[in-house]
């Protein structure tokens, strides 16, 4: 299968899923006849595309979901030609991902259910990702993934669009979501990709469709515009990751981070900040300097405070050692990182590494840089930050 036919399946499985939910209801089931259409295309299309690929796949999930329904005598008088009778184009609706993201944001299931099933299911992200994104085993985050479809199954709610209040009561979650869909884009957990451009296009496609006078939300597109501004700039000729501090801010988007600014200079100046409104801002503060010598690293320390106090998030607790670093000196940063050892060590995440080796090295400890940069290469499972990680220790300890 090319990467083409790869990434068009990737991206049509959410609106083929979301046709089908809004239709037939009985969300894992249609998830299940998805999987199935998804896999018969990947052979259908070996030789040629069909015109319309995803009438194609609703056509074919809609076949296997009544076939699946009847098998169960669910629903036995629906008739198979019902599903030939989709338009071509169907699936183009841009309402039809963030309409399945809002569904699976039931109330039946607790808010960490609802989001791992909604990245399954909306952002067709693997179990293994959702995992690394939790800092939980893959394990773990399969029973809770077959809990919370359990769970719907055995309430009987059924999948429908919620009334205008309910959606409210939603739209925390769906934020989280998007945000996690988005992070797996812009920086792979896993492979040989750094990037995964389809996946956080997406996620700014459907955050743009919240509600514009909602302060978190219009902080999550901003941080997410604001973030992707610098992805020209993230690798090299040779395809090497490029940190921040060493990237052309030439190559930044002006317009992304012009529209991103605006958006949280409003957002913080109408409504209450909260942590997508923190985030932004903090990216927006990297973003408007001229160069790595001008970062107001003071203001950004004291954005990651608050972001602290309000998330107790051991991956805030990490960037914020960084910034101490900047401000205090790497000693005050390393004294950080250990203060807070009980917490980061329990994320399991390479990156409490590989920002011990960035301390370290600016403290002129070289050579327990290099060793904190190899440790942190020998965890990640990602390909790209691999060869960064391993190159930097190389760096640093010759």
């Amino acid at each position: 299968m090319t990467r083409e036919v790869e990434d068009l399946l990737r991206s049509s499985a959410p609106r083929v899923l979301g046709a089908l939910v809004r239709r037939y209801g009985h969300f894992p089931a249609a998830e299940d006849a998805v999987q199935e259409a998804l896999l018969a295309a990947s052979t259908a299309w070996a030789e040629s595309v069909p015109d319309d690929p995803g009438a194609w796949l609703i056509r074919v999930a809609s076949r296997r979901l009544i076939d699946q329904l009847r098998a169960d005598q669910a629903r036995r008088h629906r008739e198979d030609s019902e599903a030939l009778l989709i338009p071509r184009g169907a699936v183009s609706s841009v309402d039809d991902s963030l309409l399945l993201l809002v569904m699976c944001c039931h109330p039946a299931l607790g808010r960490g259910a609802q989001v791992a099933l909604t990245l399954r299911a909306v952002g067709g992200l693997t179990t293994a990702e959702i995992a690394r994104a939790y800092l939980v085993p893959e394990s773990t985050m399969a029973q809770r993934i077959s809990r919370a479809k359990a769970r719907v199954r055995q309430s009987g709610a059924g999948f429908h669009a919620p009334p205008p209040a309910e959606f409210a009561e939603r739209l925390d979650a769906v934020r989280e979501v998007l945000y996690l869909i988005f992070n797996e884009g812009y920086t792979s957990t896993s492979g040989e990709r750094l990037a995964r451009v389809e996946l956080s296009a997406e996620a700014i496609r459907l955050a743009r469709m919240l509600p514009a006078d909602d302060g978190e939300s219009a902080g999550l597109l901003a941080l997410m515009l604001l973030t992707d501004a610098r992805r020209a700039a993230r690798t090299d000729t040779d395809g090497m990751l490029v940190p921040l501090s060493e990237q052309d801010r030439r190559l930044w988007s002006a317009p992304a981070i012009a529209e991103g600014t605006a958006l949280i200079t409003a957002a913080m100046t109408a409504h209450k900040p909260g942590p997508y409104q923190l985030q932004a801002a903090i990216a927006a503060v990297h973003n408007e300097a001229p160069g790595v010598e001008e970062t107001d690293w003071l203001q950004i320390l004291g954005l990651y405070r608050l972001l602290e106090a309000m998330t107790n998030n051991p991956m805030v607790t990490l960037n914020m050692a960084v910034a101490v670093g900047e401000v205090h000196g790497p000693a005050e940063g390393l004294a950080a990182l250990d203060r807070a050892a009980g917490k980061l060590d329990r994320t399991g995440t390479h990156r409490v590494d590989a920002v011990r080796g960035h301390l370290l090295e600016m403290d002129g400890r070289l050579a327990e840089a290099a060793e904190c940069y190899r440790a942190a290469a020998k965890a990640t499972t990602s390909g790209p930050e691999r060869r960064y990680l391993l190159a930097r220790a190389v760096r640093v300890d010759h």
